[in-house]
């Protein structure tokens, strides 16, 4: 190839290089999306966790919502009341009180506890228990099947199985709620970190049902209620019931509980 034909080809090069660089240039301010720069701080201030326990599919939609207004700057569970004040800085808002909350499993009937109709072999996990006769091989169909779901879902490891039923540790809780939603007997809720009472039985049996079942479960006898000096305390279904928002933690429904099943948490 003679020396001009190179010359010529490099133009050519340079030339198409040009163009490029224009067009892509141009099409960049042109479609230039604009990015909201308090959506981006508040986005940096979130944990990241991805969890899903503010209600949007993770940290990204969060931010957005916050950013909008359509969402308070204290929604994030994992990130508490430090995150709830940063991004409160940001918004240029007051954060407003928050509470600390952690999930609780609302029953003790491990395997000293509870009786079994049965030995199960099958695969472990308690949503499968639909499928399996009586809920699951416990005697109360109430009661946790101790199968670990709600352990491999727990991001926070905050959440374990001992002697058969599911134990929260409420320190590393981070109240995302995925226990909540994964339990497929309802016996996991989100309480206040102060409220220290709980009843640890979600059975709504009869009497002498539960008892067959279980030597903690709860007999709805009603003796709590009488002995709560704030009716924080009723019997509903068969079963005891605090009201987190009454509730002193004074301690007075657990000590007169027959069946122990009110403790301390």
């Amino acid at each position: 190839m003679s020396i001009t034909g190179i010359l010529i080809a490099a133009a050519c090069v340079g030339i198409v290089g040009i163009f490029v660089g224009l067009f892509l240039g141009v099409a960049g301010i042109k479609f230039k999306v604009e990015v909201d720069e308090k959506e981006e701080a508040v986005l940096a201030a979130l944990p990241g966790n991805n969890c899903g326990g503010c209600g949007f599919a993770g940290c990204s939609g969060l931010a957005a919502a916050i950013a909008k207004g359509e969402a308070a700057v204290n929604t994030c569970p994992v990130g508490g009341e430090e995150v709830g004040k940063k991004i409160a800085a940001i918004m240029g808002v007051e954060a407003g009180a928050s509470e600390r909350k952690v999930a609780y499993v609302h029953c003790q009937g491990d395997c000293d506890r509870t009786k079994t109709d049965y030995d199960y072999y099958g695969i472990k996990d308690c949503r499968m228990m639909s499928f399996v006769p009586g809920g699951g091989p416990k005697s109360c169909n109430s009661g946790c099947l101790g199968y670990g779901t709600c352990v491999q879902v727990c991001p926070f490891d905050a959440i374990h199985v001992e002697n058969g039923v599911a134990v929260v540790d409420k320190e590393k809780c981070k109240a995302c709620g995925k226990c909540v939603e994964v339990c497929p007997k309802h016996l996991i809720s989100l309480r206040p970190y102060s409220n220290t009472v709980q009843v640890a039985c979600s059975s709504t049996d009869k009497g002498p049902v539960t008892m067959k079942a279980c030597t903690t479960g709860c007999v709805g006898c009603g003796i709590c209620v009488k002995n709560c000096q704030h009716d924080a305390v009723k019997v509903e279904n068969f079963h005891a019931v605090i009201d987190p928002e009454k509730c002193v933690g004074c301690g007075a429904c657990m000590e007169k509980c027959p069946k122990k099943c009110i403790v301390k948490a």
